[in-house]
């Protein structure tokens, strides 16, 4: 079974008492079922599980169900023999988003407080933006990503100490020794191919067999683009194109997504398709990270409205789309190659699954930034860049960002395939791998970043 950081999460949850029913968002197939199935199974003694999916498909039970009384009633019709006490039942309501109304039930089953339940959904952030009743206060909404890159790594046969050994050489800045750093980058790479998907990661586990890992990964990528005419038939095609242009917009040197490029209309701008972008990053199938008029902290104050930047939610979908079976332009580090936009995609979405909030800043005369987070620790924004090439400390943007006084920036990272750490003035140099920690730890150093 793959090792998935939620699960510690989920357990102690359901274990708590925060009076609050658990709400796990995510794209389709990141594991959210599974985990929630493997924990709650192990938690209780009777575990319930409806998939509202397959509700919608047959019977339609829970379609009309309205109150508590009558959502206790529909149950039992399948499940009175498991129904018993709130401390060995837990009621698992899986792909909730297809009864909108069930989502302001929960504050209401919560209230009532008979049984334990949880829930999960697929396209949570377009449905509770069109929920009328939002149960805030009832509920405790997290999103569950695809696999990180620390995840991959225990999925590849670290373990806990060996992960904690690396991490202790982070925070001290210690560089790993030449065979330790080949095999960190070694597993990097293949975690570029692979991503994080879990039944990619099962076939790569398996098999080794990379036509099979991009079957796999071809068939969710057509299923996420597919999934937008079910929910918003009006807009598929637009939701559609912009899914669909992602991977180009990454080959382009500012990388954002250009509004009139999207049906090819001049004069249309962002504006124009904010549903479609919405629809999107709510639906956890692409990553944003918005434009900064203003790179000071906290970032959101200066949050820009028109522009951004759009990322597959999973790096081994754009590797397969952009080298399809081929590895050698990853695993040979061929030198035609640029990886920029993979790198830039596994830093977004290790950033993101750790909590933070992305941003970058584009200023022709003030420099410009990949990403920007906020360090809660120094009260200040810090700059990430990411490189893939040999010339990691060829950087002139990022130099002039940083040397402005008016930012007040503390520090920087530079993330690339340079083994040791490094730092000159305000930017310290690290391997690309040591993202996964960025985000976690507390203490010393100029490496931590809360």
């Amino acid at each position: 079974m793959l090792y998935r950081k939620i699960e510690s999460l989920i357990e102690e949850h359901l274990l708590g008492d925060s009076g609050k029913i658990l709400l796990i968002d995510g794209a389709r197939q990141v594991g959210k079922t599974y985990i929630i199935r493997h924990v709650g199974q192990r938690l209780f003694e009777n575990f319930i599980e409806i998939n509202m999916v397959e509700d919608s498909l047959g019977e339609r039970l829970f379609a009309g169900t309205k109150t508590v009384e009558d959502f206790y009633l529909r149950l039992s019709m399948s499940a009175g023999d498991k129904m018993h006490e709130r401390e060995n039942t837990l009621i698992f309501i899986d792909e909730i988003q297809v009864y909108p109304q069930l989502l302001t039930l929960l504050k209401f089953l919560s209230q009532d407080g008979k049984y334990t339940f949880i829930a999960s959904g697929s396209l949570l952030g377009v449905t509770l933006s069109q929920t009328t009743s939002i149960p805030m206060g009832s509920i405790r909404k997290v999103r569950m990503y695809p696999l990180d890159f620390e995840e991959f790594l225990y999925a590849n046969g670290m373990n806990e100490a060996a992960i904690s050994a690396l991490q202790s050489r982070f925070l001290k800045s210690e560089a790993l020794d030449e065979t330790m750093h080949d095999r960190m980058m070694d597993l990097f790479r293949k975690y570029l191919l692979v991503g994080g998907l879990p039944d990619a990661v099962n076939v790569f586990l398996e098999t080794r067999n990379i036509q099979r890992v991009r079957e796999i990964q071809a068939e969710i990528h057509d299923y996420y683009a597919a999934d937008a005419s079910k929910y918003d038939s009006e807009n598929k095609l637009k939701i559609r194109r912009v899914y669909d242009m992602i991977p180009s917009n990454m080959e382009n040197k500012k990388k954002r997504v250009v509004a009139k490029n999207i049906e090819g209309k001049k004069g249309k701008t962002f504006i124009d398709y904010r549903d479609e972008f919405e629809y999107l990053i709510g639906a956890g199938i692409a990553l944003n990270v918005q434009a900064i008029s203003n790179p000071q902290f906290p970032l959101s104050q200066s949050q820009g409205k028109n522009l951004l930047k759009l990322y597959l939610n999973d790096v081994g979908i754009l590797s397969g789309i952009l080298y399809g079976n081929n590895m050698r332009a990853i695993m040979d580090e061929e030198c035609s190659v640029n990886l920029g936009s993979v790198y830039e995609t596994v830093v977004a979405s290790e950033l993101l699954a750790h909590g933070h909030t992305l941003y970058y800043y584009d200023n022709r005369d003030k420099g410009e930034v990949d990403y920007l987070i906020d360090d809660y620790e120094s009260l200040s924004a810090v700059p990430i860049g990411v490189k893939s090439g040999k010339d990691y400390t060829v950087h002139s943007a990022l130099s002039t960002f940083v040397s402005n006084e008016d930012y007040h920036i503390k520090k920087a990272y530079v993330l690339s395939n340079e083994r040791k750490i490094t730092a000159k003035g305000k930017i310290t140099y690290l391997p690309i791998y040591f993202v996964m920690f960025l985000g976690t730890g507390a203490g010393t150093e100029n490496l931590i970043i809360k």
